[in-house]
């Protein structure tokens, strides 16, 4: 695969990275959701999920937009994050990056989703 010519997907549900203290159970609400990716580290426990889930009280970052790169991907390719986030840096876009076994998930805030999916194409990837 050219890591210059993806093809994205936009997820439908707007997100939420929330964090927990380390030692925290992985809350009961997470199994309702669709998407969602836990990783538990010796500071913290993040959890990314569709912002619907997320309990009152929880420390959390909401109105994410998440792109899926189409895969699956090989471990030997080069550059795919790097061709997605050096076109949003240059247009001032943040960017949460998560990746699985078979794909990457770049997300962006949702004020800032037409500004990126415009730079993403400007660099040649498509939208399906």
């Amino acid at each position: 695969m050219n890591s210059k010519n993806l093809s994205l997907k936009i997820l439908p549900d707007r997100m939420a990275v929330c964090r927990f203290e380390p030692t925290a159970p992985v809350p009961d609400w997470i199994d309702q959701s669709g998407f969602y990716s836990i990783t538990r580290t010796e500071e913290e426990l993040t959890i990314v999920c569709a912002e619907t889930l997320v309990a009152r009280g929880t420390t959390s970052e909401a109105g994410w937009r998440c792109f899926k790169v189409e895969g699956p991907l090989d471990f030997s390719e080069i550059g795919i994050i790097f061709s997605l986030t050096q076109p949003l840096a240059r247009s001032g876009v943040s960017v949460f990056v998560l990746s699985t076994f078979d794909t990457d998930y770049l997300m962006v805030k949702e004020k800032n989703l037409s500004e990126a999916i415009d730079a993403l194409r400007a660099e040649g990837h498509q939208f399906i």
